[in-house]
């Protein structure tokens, strides 16, 4: 790594180990157990590894980060059994970084169609998930994943990053929605359209990529203000909040149809 920059847990178990048949989730646990526990090591945002140059902060301060709301459309709900992303949004700092509606290489089912309002010939002359991978990482890179259901939204691009790329997407992942549950307590429901209208922010484009995206960045913003109000000063905080869950847990009302949270 040293002179040639980041490396995929694949190219360091074939190159440098010389175990040829490795696969990338072989590849990947080899890698971790040998160099998660080394300080010289560390992991970039898309899963490479890289060496540590500079003194790694235990937790960055929440006004230092930039996050990343993202938002997939997709086929259903299988990120790892078939369905595909059909169309992405990327906002970091109120403004839309990448946006691509994603050719699956099969036709939607009409309930997606009916849902979105896309359209098999609107996907048609759609780039592929490949070529818009590179775009995407870019627009990710050095930021804090954040989605509206975050462990829909994870699932696919992770799931569609290691397809493309053989890449295993790292880094800290921040759901909206489980804050909502956390800092909101008194809501009926936690899906976008219920937070979003709690805090009058209209939804521009509902069940669309860059619309979610926008609404969903915009109830970070607030949630946001009220974890600082609740004392929150670096990501570890937020984090923290988003994990501990009311005593009642999750409801059914919590639970996204499809891709609609």
């Amino acid at each position: 790594m040293e002179g040639g920059g980041p490396a995929a847990s694949l190219a360091i178990v074939r190159d440098v180990l010389g175990i040829a048949q490795a696969n990338r989730h072989n590849a990947d646990r080899i890698a971790t157990a040998l160099l998660a526990s080394d300080p010289r090591f560390t992991r970039t945002t898309d899963g490479r590894w890289t060496l540590v140059t500079t003194a790694v902060v235990s937790s960055p301060a929440l006004d230092g980060c930039r996050f990343a709301v993202v938002d997939v459309e997709t086929t259903g709900t299988r990120a790892r059994r078939g369905d595909r992303i059909i169309e992405i949004a990327v906002v970091v700092d109120g403004d839309v970084k990448f946006h691509s509606l994603v050719n699956p290489g099969f036709p939607i089912s009409p309930f997606v169609g009916s849902l979105t309002g896309i359209t098999d010939v609107m996907l048609r002359d759609a780039p592929t998930f490949d070529a818009v991978v590179d775009g995407l990482l870019d627009a990710l890179r050095d930021t804090v994943f954040v989605a509206h259901n975050a462990r829909f939204d994870w699932a696919f691009v992770s799931a569609e990053v290691e397809r493309a790329r053989g890449l295993l997407l790292q880094g800290p992942r921040v759901c909206t929605m489980r804050l909502a549950r956390r800092l909101l307590p008194d809501l009926p429901r936690r899906n976008l359209d219920t937070v979003s209208y709690h805090f009058g922010i209209t939804i521009e484009g509902r069940h669309r990529a860059v619309g979610d995206a926008v609404a969903a960045a915009r109830v970070l913003h607030r949630l946001l203000g009220l974890a600082k109000e609740r004392g929150a000063v670096t990501l570890a905080d937020l984090l923290a909040i988003g994990s501990r869950l009311p005593a009642t847990g999750k409801t059914a009302a919590d639970h996204p149809i499809a891709n609609s949270p």
